[in-house]
């Protein structure tokens, strides 16, 4: 790390990566996302959680710029996505199983790609530190479409990482990984979040994961965040034993854990 990203990264400590207020988005008739507010900080993991249906991949949509809030705000690093939306962007960057990179560049034709687009600072270098990262360096000339599901993951990770994000959204990151492979991941993501000082919005339905790398996790029900807490202890103040039994209420009874 370079002085100047070092001092960048000791202001970013601490900070607010990501603040969403009073969110919305509307459908005709249906709210898909209704008055959400919260805040992911540096060096903060926060779990975005909720059945199928519940808002989260629309609110990260929106987050993302993909779609356009009927109401509330989003600031990144402090910067409003309206006013000035290609800066808030830039610190940006995104995962998921779903969203797979083009399957007819190469590996490191992806990654050199994705580094112009981001304009991120000696880019070899860094795409040969992401390449040993993330076990891909055998794979750098093979074609994305010609990879495993748990290769095609580590690359989307990998493509992720290469702007040293402030914010990073990830959507089910590890779905697709076998369980060794997933605690590597994560253990990875643990480590680059308190490497370079990244604020991680994370959805996932393995409430094991959530619990191990999650340090607070926002429940949403209806579109709107019925829960909030330390992923720990959260269940117990519900009555419940486990994060999973607690999801599964959410999912099933979300009145009876209103306050």
């Amino acid at each position: 790390m370079t002085f100047k990203e070092n001092i960048r990264s000791e202001e970013k400590s601490g900070s607010s990566a990501l603040g969403v207020s009073k969110l919305c988005k509307q459908y005709r008739n249906v709210m898909a996302v209704n008055d959400v507010s919260f805040e992911v900080r540096s060096n903060e993991i926060v779990g975005l959680l909720g059945p199928n249906g519940a808002g989260k991949t629309t609110t990260i949509s929106m987050i993302l710029g993909v779609l356009e809030p009927t109401s509330g705000s989003i600031r990144i690093e402090g910067l409003d996505m309206v006013a000035h939306r290609s800066r808030a962007l830039e610190r940006t960057n995104f995962a998921a199983v779903y969203a797979p990179l083009p399957g007819n560049l190469t590996v490191y034709q992806n990654l050199r790609v994705f580094g112009l687009l981001y304009d991120v600072k000696d880019l070899a270098a860094r795409i040969e530190r992401l390449l040993r990262q993330f076990d891909l360096v055998a794979f750098r000339n093979t074609k994305c479409g010609a990879l495993s599901s748990g290769e095609q993951t580590r690359v989307g990770l990998a493509k992720a990482m290469l702007n040293r994000p402030s914010l990073l959204l990830l959507d089910e990151p590890t779905a697709s990984l076998d369980p060794s492979s997933a605690r590597d991941i994560r253990a990875k993501i643990k480590a680059f979040v308190a490497e370079d000082s990244c604020g991680v919005l994370w959805t996932s339905h393995n409430m094991f994961e959530v619990g191990e790398v999650c340090d607070r996790v926002l429940f949403l029900s209806h579109g709107k965040i019925l829960l909030e807490g330390d992923p720990k202890r959260l269940p117990q103040e519900y009555g419940k034993e486990t994060l999973e039994e607690l999801f599964i209420a959410v999912a099933r009874e979300p009145l009876t854990l209103e306050g």
